[in-house]
């Protein structure tokens, strides 16, 4: 080795080590903070190693990992789990070379493989055992006919499902229970074990009502639109104004702002706030998704720069969660926002006879105010709930954009490995597959990456036990390929050429 080799080595393992203690020095100062507000010490060394990754993620090591790279040493690329050990180790074999004597003691080996271990167990408790051939689960949003159609639940079942959700914002407590009793009914004649999900509705903001002197009326760039939130008191019909829309959470007019952008139905109208009372709200129309476009009633409002305080849970949801801690094995909570909708959450769920503990949480990560928020809702979750995450990439593509979607998503898995979080794969996952019996060729390759998850969700459909068997065929073969960021190199048929 020359001299300037060694010159060089020393640098990267000085600048190294420096990041590491100021890692360590943070990420402590930050954990021994909400250390005495955790209350599951399951959860405890998860939030330990959340913090020292998101301490290491609020700085630009990019030249740092080309350096390590460069000298044949780990580029860091791949340290969620175990954020700390994979820096002290690259610290003593970089000492070793240039014979550094150091402080840092070896890390014991069990380490490396402590996260993933913490990982897989929370794996096993929201989702149940890992079919024999893969680890990604599938979950199965289930329609109505499945608190009678006990055909098509067995063909889900035997197709590969591991978790029904049911969706509570539809239906009632009568068919959530004749599909539960079904479901356990049938897992039990098949010799499976099916967990069950109940996702509560939470705060969605709809358009509840239209009201317009025109027929069937559409609307155009450069139209304004009315919304309120009283149906009883409207002006005049006004030839300016092409529509008046009822929101169905009032509270947002004292939050919205002027210029705000708000997306009507998945995004396909953009309109923007001009003027904003006290009760409603008047927005002028920036682009539609094609010439013209109807408001129609019950379709989805999105503020994605607009933080709003409002309730996380209606009457109805506070029904749903009891239903849901008597009969499922999870619950799943819609539209969260904050912390706060995480403790509110949790108020209710005490009032029954379930310790928290005992109690999984499912975060549906559907805003860019959660996406933010996303560290503190885990750690506020986690502390006293078994936590997992679904990226609910409907909303979240709306709010975010679907450039910034394809960042957030990652960013959601990377952040979930770090504090041990299972994540849910969701929305539109082989959704023409599901409706037409063919998949496209992007929803093949959207199901292969959903196999870096922990589960992966589909949707009603006119094909569902089909689809759940050819997304059961597409993680088997992933499995084969791929651990989180890993890839793992099975030989190839590919590589047995024929020489001439």
């Amino acid at each position: 080795m020359t001299y300037s080799s060694i010159e060089e080595q020393t640098q990267i393992y000085d600048n190294l080590t420096e990041l590491y203690q100021q890692i360590k020095a943070e990420s402590e100062t930050e954990f021994k903070a909400i250390d005495k507000n955790i209350e599951r010490n399951d959860f405890r060394e998860s939030a330990r190693n959340l913090f020292a990754y998101l301490a290491l993620r609020r700085r630009d090591i990019r030249s740092l990992q080309a350096d390590l790279s460069s000298w044949g040493l780990s580029s860091l690329g791949r340290l969620e789990s175990r954020t700390l050990f994979t820096l002290e180790s690259v610290i003593r074999r970089l000492g070793n070379t240039i014979g550094k004597d150091m402080e840092i003691e070896e890390p014991e080996s069990k380490q490396s493989t402590a996260g993933r271990n913490r990982l897989a167990q929370n794996t096993q408790l929201f989702f149940g055992d890992a079919p024999r051939e893969r680890n990604t689960r599938i979950m199965v949003t289930m329609p109505t006919e499945a608190s009678e159609d006990k055909v098509l639940l067995k063909e889900l079942i035997e197709s590969g499902m591991n978790v029904a959700r049911i969706n509570a914002a539809h239906d009632n407590e009568d068919t959530w229970k004749a599909m539960i009793d079904n479901i356990h009914e049938l897992a039990e004649e098949l010799d499976k074990k099916v967990k069950i999900l109940i996702d509560i509705a939470g705060p969605k903001i709809r358009t509840e009502w239209v009201f317009t002197k025109f027929k069937k009326p559409k609307v155009k760039a450069g139209d304004l639109v009315r919304m309120t939130k009283d149906y009883t008191n409207l002006p005049p019909l006004d030839d300016d104004i092409k529509v008046t829309v009822g929101c169905s959470i009032p509270q947002i007019f004292e939050q919205l702002s002027i210029d705000d952008p708000i997306l009507i139905d998945d995004g396909s109208i953009e309109l923007e706030g001009k003027e904003i009372g006290e009760s409603e709200a008047l927005l002028l129309v920036k682009r539609v998704r094609v010439g013209s476009v109807r408001i129609k009633a019950e379709k989805g409002l999105n503020f994605p720069e607009t933080e709003f305080d409002i309730d996380i849970l209606t009457d109805e949801d506070r029904e749903a969660i009891h239903f849901a801690v008597e009969h499922a094995d999870m619950i799943g909570c819609s539209f969260i926002r904050t912390t706060d909708d995480i403790e509110e959450i949790q108020a209710e769920i005490e009032k029954s006879d379930r310790p928290l503990s005992d109690v999984p949480l499912t975060l549906n990560i559907e805003t860019v105010q959660a996406m933010n928020n996303l560290p503190e809702v885990i750690l506020k979750a986690g502390s006293r709930n078994p936590v997992s995450v679904m990226i609910a990439r409907g909303d979240l593509a709306v709010e975010s954009g679907y450039v910034r979607l394809a960042e957030l998503q990652q960013e959601i898995l990377w952040i979930c490995e770090a504090s041990d979080t299972p994540v849910i794969w969701g929305t539109e996952v082989m959704a023409s597959m599901l409706d037409e019996g063919i998949p496209s060729r992007a929803e093949v390759t959207d199901a292969a990456e959903g196999s870096r998850s922990e589960c992966v969700m589909l949707n009603k459909g006119s094909y569902m036990s089909d689809t759940v068997q050819m997304l059961n065929d597409i993680l088997i073969k992933m499995e084969e390929h791929q651990y989180k960021k890993t890839p793992t190199l099975r030989s190839l048929n590919v590589t047995k050429i024929k020489l001439p």
